[in-house]
């Protein structure tokens, strides 16, 4: 069966589904999809900006496999083509072979030697924060109560992650001579680095917080912009920042607190551009009921338990839902997004196996 999986993931592999520039549409690697999956009724929508979803459905299933086919930008640190699928003795590699078409490729093989109840969710924007497949497709009747989400958790069921929110922020200063004593507090660059050193310092605090296996604040400052000049003082300055929080934190806290770290006369803007629930999602009582409903799901389906994550997944918009949700796929997290993303032959042989059992 590993031949047919690595067959499937040399096609996926070598569609472009780079996310940006969302320049993805319902042919290519969708047309590829279409083709591998005779006997099912499939529907595949375009919901603009790059998001194109593919739902497959063969009989009256109740659960639903959702894998994301878009992956990051290859970086220049590729040491071949990121679209040409190469197999060693040991590992496939290649620009989403881990994160995650790898179980594209699973789900694609075990459906063809299955003809027991089964649906797929394909899904094209997860890799842009920009979750409107999943949004669209939670909208609709759509019928089931369960979602096994795909990505690299090393074959292992996991039922529990931190949340996300993305955050541009904004600063203020006054445009002026930098010899002038007024530079060191009218600067919008150092209005942005005296709140970074604020904000870090607030992230190290929390530090000591524990859930389950989980420690700590999740917090990264990704992109800081501003100025003009090194004689002139800097009139704007923008941060984009990200964190992710345990279960247990509350997300509109920690934004009154990061808001507050910036001085009102210099803040300008504070947009949360993105946010994502943690899994399981709801208040305390309902995400342990949520919790134990997944942890009864993994049972079921005979998957191996393994431990919270401190990654995001779209699992979170399903228990959001009231569906129960837990996410399974290969590889490792560590491999995703690096140069020469790679996923192990062992693990696409284990996840190819676990989805045949499934679906048969």
């Amino acid at each position: 069966m590993l031949d047919d999986v690595l067959r499937h993931l040399e096609a996926l592999v070598s569609f472009d589904t780079r996310n940006p520039p969302r320049l993805i549409g319902t042919g290519g690697i969708f047309d590829y999809i279409r083709a591998q999956l005779p006997g099912f009724d499939v529907d595949c929508i375009d919901h603009g900006a790059g998001a194109v979803s593919l739902i497959a459905r063969r009989g009256s299933p109740h659960r639903i496999f959702n894998v994301h086919l878009d992956t990051v930008p290859a970086s220049a640190a590729w040491q071949a083509d990121p679209l040409a699928l190469r197999v060693t003795e040991d590992r496939a590699i290649g620009l989403g072979a881990c994160d995650t078409k790898g179980a594209a490729a699973g789900l694609l093989a075990a459906a063809a030697r299955t003809s027991g109840d089964a649906a797929f969710l394909f899904s094209s924007d997860e890799e842009a924060n920009d979750a409107r497949c999943i949004a669209a497709f939670l909208a609709s009747d759509h019928g089931f109560t369960e979602a096994v989400v795909a990505e690299p958790t090393g074959c292992e069921a996991v039922l529990a992650h931190r949340g996300i929110s993305s955050v541009l922020l904004g600063f203020r200063g006054e445009a002026g001579h930098a010899s002038g004593a007024q530079a060191a507090d009218a600067s919008a660059v150092h209005q942005a680095m005296r709140w970074g050193v604020r904000a870090l310092d607030f992230v190290q605090s929390q530090s000591h917080l524990r859930f389950g296996g989980l420690t700590g604040l999740r917090f990264n400052i990704g992109r800081v912009e501003g100025g003009i000049k090194a004689n002139m003082i800097a009139p704007s300055a923008e941060v984009r920042f990200g964190f992710r929080p345990l279960p247990s934190q509350d997300m509109q806290a920690l934004h009154d607190d990061l808001r507050g770290f910036a001085g009102a006369e210099a803040l300008e803007r504070y947009v949360e551009t993105f946010r994502g629930p943690p899994l399981p999602a709801g208040d305390v009582a309902m995400a342990e009921e949520r919790r134990l409903m997944a942890r009864d799901l993994a049972d079921e389906l005979q998957l191996p338990v393994g431990n919270a994550v401190d990654f995001w997944t779209e699992a979170s918009l399903f228990s959001q839902a009231g569906m129960t949700a837990l996410v399974f796929g290969p590889g490792s997290i560590a491999q995703a997004h690096t140069a020469d993303e790679w996923v192990s032959l062992d693990q696409l042989s284990c996840a190819a196996g676990h989805y045949l059992r499934l679906l048969s």
